[in-house]
């Protein structure tokens, strides 16, 4: 874990996940599912997997160490593999930045359950954003 995880988002306190570790290359998400996470079968809906996949590929990829530095970026391409059914009550994002170069980035990504079930996977590109001084 570390001191250097932003504050949530207006979308990221909507749906109540936490970014619960973010360094080089690598960020967790977590979310304690909620009837609402839920589609018309009772299960997590797949956007759900969607969204906590590509967030956390998305921050693994922005890791600068310094808060008043923050480099943000833009989802390229995003392809989600649903596995399996979600069977605890918790969901477990990790990312991981696999490559890229000045402008793009290369990331995959899990998602299991606090049981320990694979539940999806996933791999993006993403392109950096300009960062702007203040």
């Amino acid at each position: 874990m570390t001191d250097l995880i932003e504050p949530a988002y207006p979308f990221q306190h909507h749906l109540g996940f936490d970014v619960t570790h973010w360094a080089t290359d690598i960020a967790r998400i977590e979310l304690a599912l909620q009837p609402f996470h839920a589609n018309r079968h009772g299960i997590p809906h797949g956007g759900i997997h969607a969204t906590l996949l590509d967030t956390a590929m998305g921050f693994a990829g922005c890791w600068t160490g310094d808060m008043d530095n923050p480099q943000l970026c833009l989802t390229l391409n995003l392809n989600v593999n649903y596995i399996g059914q979600a069977k605890g009550s918790r969901l477990l994002a990790e990312g991981h930045k696999t490559g890229g170069g000045r402008s793009t980035f290369f990331a995959k990504g899990t998602i299991t359950d606090d049981t320990g079930t694979l539940i999806a996977s996933a791999t993006g590109v993403f392109r950096y954003r300009k960062r702007t001084t203040t």
